[in-house]
């Protein structure tokens, strides 16, 4: 089929409430909390069920329609439904579904369209393994192979992080409320500091300095360091920790001293990757190339597919070395063949560059007008507004009312940071520069209406 413009994608008349959360969508939630896990999150926050997505928009169960600045947190990089992809996934699940690890040219397909995006250190001497589902996944790969290529056990990650939901990924993970409710998590993780200049003292360039003293530290202090350092896992900008973008030479940074200690570097790209920040992987903004790359999220564009890319020198494998029953489900390789296509067609790195610049230019006005926007930032279509009190500490509880009064006006958005102060905004990168003024529109007026 052709691919349609991202104008053609959308629900037309998005935002369109009424009140909502509806009657049905009310009875569906209250439904899922008698007979689902506890754990449910997002429902608890923005009670709403949804019966259809296209490209940047939602509808409810009640009619409403919403414009979605969150995109399943960074997976439907190129809209809800795209039919370009779901067309080549139904096709492929309706021929070949499943396959293990066995060659079908869906797969071979995706490992070289993968290898002509990937970052320019690894293009054409990379490998690329396919294991469980999700991102967790993918960093339990990335775990597994660097002990099994350093024969060490010493994991290094930093302050702020957020890495996944399983033992290992909650091991690099630095947030407490994790490690408290889950046990066992590995021995031998150290935490370094990230830079996070609205919230640390010093200049950006001191605080890359203090980052980067640590890592030093830890990799080669005989008496404060790491005896067996195994990697170093960094996000290139912080997501869960509140979209954090470090400053400048700090990625850079860490890579050189991974390459004087003989470490790898693995930069955690499941939430920035297949084009959120405006490139195709954040690293490149720093012109780093890493050693080992987890991938996941927009990676299946809807359908679930993590991977793992790493230096070809690195294929210490041998077979069965990593492995997982679904890293042979088709329809998700290809809607990712199919998204990284229409990405391309239709540039949308530029437009993401382009329109997440418009974005943080709008919410920028805000910031100099009302002291409860401590900060914004951003790169791309992965970005962050701080809210703070009238002292500047955290506000959660105004990024509540704020996210309440988005919805009930058309608009999701979600939240992070370590304060749990941060609007996170993730739009799909199909999303209109029309869409964006309206929502952006109605965040500010939902912020200023609750700072009066």
């Amino acid at each position: 089929m052709d691919l349609p413009a991202i104008e053609e994608l959308h629900f037309e008349d998005a935002p369109a409430v009424d009140s909502p959360p509806g009657p049905e969508s009310r009875r569906l939630v209250r439904r899922q909390a008698e007979i689902e896990s506890g754990a449910v999150l997002y429902p608890t926050d923005v009670p709403i069920a949804f019966e259809n997505g296209k490209g940047a928009t939602l509808k409810d169960v009640d009619g409403n329609l919403y414009l979605d600045f969150f995109a399943g947190i960074g997976v439907l990089n190129v809209g809800h439904a795209n039919p370009y992809v779901t067309e080549a996934a139904v096709e492929q699940a309706e021929r070949l579904p499943h396959t293990l690890d066995f060659p079908t040219r869906t797969r071979v397909e995706l490992i070289e369209t993968l290898d002509e995006i990937a970052p320019e250190g690894l293009r054409g001497r990379n490998r690329v393994n396919f294991g469980g589902p999700t991102g967790s996944d993918a960093v339990e790969a990335t775990i597994k192979l660097a002990k099994r290529v350093t024969g060490n056990d010493g994991l290094i990650a930093f302050r702020g992080s957020f890495h996944g939901e399983t033992s290992g990924a909650y091991s690099l993970t630095a947030d407490t409320k994790y490690k408290r409710s889950y046990t066992p998590l590995l021995p031998e993780v150290e935490h370094a500091r990230y830079p996070y200049p609205f919230r640390q003292d010093g200049s950006p360039e001191e605080l890359v300095e203090r980052a980067l003293e640590d890592v030093q530290t830890l990799l080669g202090d005989r008496y404060g360091g790491m005896a067996n350092p195994a990697g170093v896992w960094v996000e290139p900008i912080q997501g869960e920790g509140g979209t954090v973008v470090p400053p400048k030479g700090f990625l850079s940074g860490v890579r050189d001293l991974c390459d004087e200690y003989e470490v790898p570097l693995i930069v955690d790209e499941i939430q920035t990757g297949m084009g959120r920040t405006g490139e195709w992987w954040a690293s490149e903004h720093s012109g780093v190339t890493p050693d080992i790359m987890p991938m996941a999220k927009a990676l299946g564009s809807g359908f679930p597919l993590s991977g793992t890319m790493y230096d070809e020198d690195l294929d210490a494998w041998g077979p069965g070395g990593h492995t997982g029953t679904f890293r042979g489900f088709n329809p998700a390789m290809r809607a990712s063949i199919r998204a990284i296509e229409y990405t391309r067609h239709h540039d949308l790195l530029a437009h993401a560059r382009e329109l997440g610049e418009f974005i943080v230019d709008r919410l920028a006005e805000c910031e100099a007008e009302n002291p409860h926007v401590g900060e914004v930032r951003g790169k791309g279509l992965f970005v962050g507004l701080e809210l703070v009190t009238d002292d500047g500490e955290p506000a959660p509880d105004l990024l509540e009312t704020v996210r309440t009064t988005c919805y009930e006006n058309g608009v999701l958005v979600w939240a992070g940071g370590r304060g749990d102060n941060v609007i996170r905004l993730l739009p799909p990168l199909v999303m209109t520069e029309a869409q964006a003024e309206t929502g952006i529109s109605i965040l500010i007026d939902a912020i200023e209406s609750e700072t009066d």
